[in-house]
């Protein structure tokens, strides 16, 4: 049996930036950078106060099923991306005629679940008022109810996964969801990931010394750190056949994807890039193109002085001469790590971009760094057809995860 092609339908964004797609995507072209001062906690106790946090989320407007009040930030975050993704793709209603609920489904990837309910257990717990928390905390807090969440919250009843694969883990929800379609499993899927910021995250950060001072400025020869954020994204899934069977709009193929494990440690690249090389080659070879179609790059880029240097090497091993000429940015420099949604938001960012034409910047970039010798996109967005995107993700333990996205002929 020939496996099927995989296309995106539909795309919704909660982001520092915006909520929405378009006002994200605009947000992005033009370079806004969406990182400040911490304002959801006191965060004057550490060395850092830098933060990207979302402004005017209302989840009230947009949930039809879930009550925002029974379920924690990272679930609505990825239920009202799961909603807009449906009414971009033009299933705003519960159900399809051509699928089934029980032929669509939900994979989404996160690091931290759902912290605040942690957190506000953590609270009572110092406060000695533990034995009357709230007993809802054991079905709020784990990090399979986001998932689990947003299936309720749509009405599908197919397969449901949670991926914790951290920053890697929005990748390893749209190749695990496009698997299920191609092998016939399911018909539809929603696929993304969220996190939320968290003291909890926050802390872990910054005590690693990884939270920059001021700017995230990946690549960049001065760059000094990440910068912690929060947010989700969700992509509707399904059969290029499907799609135009109902006549969807289509915004690209998931043509291929590569998974791959440094096995090196726990928090830092392997020097050689040799497990993010594998997974980008592992990609390509499943999309059946050569690293000389790749027409844009997604860094990970999250601004850290090793693990950039890294990732640009292995990107230089893999384009070779043709590397100084493959356009490469980072939307981390304006939206920040959203950590488990990073990658579903930037696989998101490849969808547009293959669509539009167009290439989001590296924002704060001011100098050049010798080792990392790549077309950055600095600071301005660039019009340029983009037939092929390859998004990179480079998580903690070394997970790797290179999805590539393929312009699909009218």
């Amino acid at each position: 049996m020939t496996p099927r092609r995989v296309v995106v339908t539909g795309l919704g964004l909660v982001t520092p930036l915006a909520v929405g797609t378009e006002a994200t995507w605009t947000g992005l072209l033009a370079g806004r950078v969406a990182t400040g001062p911490v304002r959801s906690f006191d965060a004057t106790r550490y060395r850092v106060d830098r933060g990207a946090e979302i402004d005017g989320f209302r989840p009230e407007e947009h949930l039809r099923r879930l009550d925002p009040a029974s379920v924690g930030r990272a679930s609505q975050l990825a239920a009202v991306a799961a909603r807009l993704a449906l009414a971009d793709a033009g299933l705003e209603g519960d159900a399809d005629p051509r699928a089934t609920p029980e032929r669509c489904g939900v994979a989404m990837g996160t690091t931290s679940g759902e912290p605040a309910e942690i957190e506000r257990f953590d609270d009572a717990w110092v406060a000695g008022a533990a034995a009357t928390s709230d007993p809802r905390f054991v079905s709020r807090y784990p990090c399979h109810v986001i998932a689990q969440n947003v299936a309720r919250e749509v009405g599908w009843r197919g397969p449901v996964a949670m991926l914790p694969n951290a920053c890697a883990a929005g990748n390893y929800a749209v190749a695990y969801a496009s698997e299920l379609l191609r092998s016939g499993r399911a018909d539809r899927m929603l696929a993304g990931g969220a996190d939320i910021f968290s003291r909890i995250t926050y802390s872990g950060f910054a005590r690693l010394g990884a939270v920059a001072p001021d700017r995230c400025r990946p690549f960049d020869r001065e760059r000094k750190g990440m910068i912690p954020g929060e947010g989700a994204a969700v992509l509707v899934l399904e059969t290029l056949e499907r799609a135009r069977a109902r006549g969807a709009s289509i915004y690209a193929e998931v043509a291929g994807y590569g998974l791959s494990c440094d096995a090196h440690h726990m928090t830092g690249a392997q020097p050689s890039g040799d497990g993010a090389l594998r997974a980008m080659e592992l990609a390509l070879v499943g999309a059946g193109a050569t690293a000389a179609e790749v027409s844009y790059v997604s860094a990970h880029g999250t601004g850290t002085p090793a693990n950039d240097r890294v990732e640009a090497l292995a990107l230089q091993r893999l384009f070779g001469e043709n590397a100084a000429a493959t356009p490469v940015s980072s939307i981390k420099s304006m939206i920040g790590h959203t950590m488990g949604a990073a990658s579903a938001i930037e696989a998101a960012v490849c969808a547009l971009a293959v669509r539009h034409g167009w290439i989001p910047p590296t924002a704060n970039f001011e100098a050049a760094d010798d080792d990392c010798r790549l077309d950055f996109v600095p600071n301005t967005a660039r019009r340029h057809p983009v037939g092929l995107a390859m998004n990179n993700a480079y998580a903690f333990g070394g997970s790797n995860a290179s999805v590539l996205f393929r312009a699909v002929p009218a």
